[in-house]
């Protein structure tokens, strides 16, 4: 048996390149003691792949060169040899980018097929919305009444902020996105209050038009123009919680910074950057609350999809490119 899986063979300088990338045949590996085989159903492609694929030192240790890649996937066992995971049971884990992984179990995390689609637990019931319920709720403290604006509001993580914000009783909720399509997505589906194509004219002059009394809280997922018209906006007491800043990642200069930033002591804001890992704690809670909205049809979502192990590498640099709506996803 074939296991086909990614590997990052040099590091992309700038935009990534198809070069920087193989796919690559190997033997379907043999799980030892106290692991399990799973197939791989769907895989996850993420922003912050992006800077794993840099050697420079950060929050995750970077991809070696000449080996698979990781990140989340979520499949079933064909083989165990672990108490507690049987040969048929469906598992979320972090050994994507390949067809097969053969992982020790204390990495995997059984999941209910039938409680819920498998890729959901990727997107809004896995990593990409508890980092949008923690980010919020925590970090930006949001609290009911405040004003919210999301830049990234129709990815994965942003869609599910503005929605979780409606349901928690923001006052008015703002996202920002990279089309019409996805503008009117945010408003008619998901219930913003107000949204813009950031594409058509400065984020600064739109977020003022749609945010007329000021924002309470900014969930940042774009960095740049965004990060800095959301602080010439920002209320008394304003917060800021940064997820990712998709804007600079394949940047190969430093970005500069906001130059408003002396804003900051005039509102007694607060700018905060997160990680999920940080937050799992919250993992009970977050379904507990959220899973019954979801299954309920009352938090929407929606999910690109790419078939086959041989479109992941594109799958992400659609990522990249702002390509999908809600979490991209890719099915084998």
């Amino acid at each position: 048996m074939i296991n086909r899986e990614w590997h990052l063979v040099s590091r992309p300088v700038g935009w990534p390149k198809t070069e920087d990338f193989a796919l690559v045949e190997a033997e379907v590996p043999t799980p030892g003691e106290g692991q399990i085989l799973v197939r791989n159903k769907y895989l996850s492609v993420d922003p912050y792949m992006r800077g794993r694929m840099s050697a420079a030192k950060s929050y995750a240790d970077p991809y070696e060169l000449g080996k698979v890649m990781q990140g989340g996937a979520v499949g079933e066992v064909v083989e165990s040899n672990a108490e507690g995971i049987a040969v048929g049971d469906h598992v979320l884990h972090f050994f994507g980018w390949r067809e097969y992984a053969a992982l020790d179990a204390r990495h995997a995390v059984k999941v209910d097929a039938d409680a819920a689609p498998l890729s959901t637990y990727l997107g809004v019931l896995g990593m990409t919305g508890l980092t949008a319920y923690a980010g919020l709720l925590r970090t930006a403290a949001f609290k009911e009444g405040d004003a919210v604006f999301v830049s990234g509001a129709a990815g994965a993580v942003g869609s599910q902020v503005g929605q979780i914000a409606r349901h928690k009783g923001a006052s008015r909720v703002i996202g920002s996105a990279g089309s019409d399509e996805k503008v009117k997505l945010l408003v008619e589906e998901y219930g913003f209050d107000a949204a813009f194509n950031y594409k058509n004219g400065p984020v600064a002059e739109q977020l003022k038009q749609a945010a007329p009394d000021g924002v309470d809280v900014y969930f940042d997922n774009v960095g740049g123009e965004h990060l800095e018209a959301a602080i010439g906006r920002l209320n008394r007491g304003g917060r800021i919680a940064v997820c990712g800043m998709i804007s600079v990642y394949n940047d190969t200069e430093p970005a500069p910074g906001p130059r408003n930033l002396a804003r900051l002591i005039q509102t007694r804001g607060r700018i905060e950057g997160f990680l999920v890992g940080d937050h799992y704690d919250l993992q009970p809670q977050f379904v507990q609350e959220v899973g019954p909205w979801v299954a309920a049809g009352e938090l929407k979502y929606r999910e690109t999809v790419v078939e086959g192990i041989e479109n992941n590498l594109e799958a992400f640099f659609g990522v990249l490119r702002g390509d999908n709506i809600g979490k991209m996803i890719v099915k084998l």
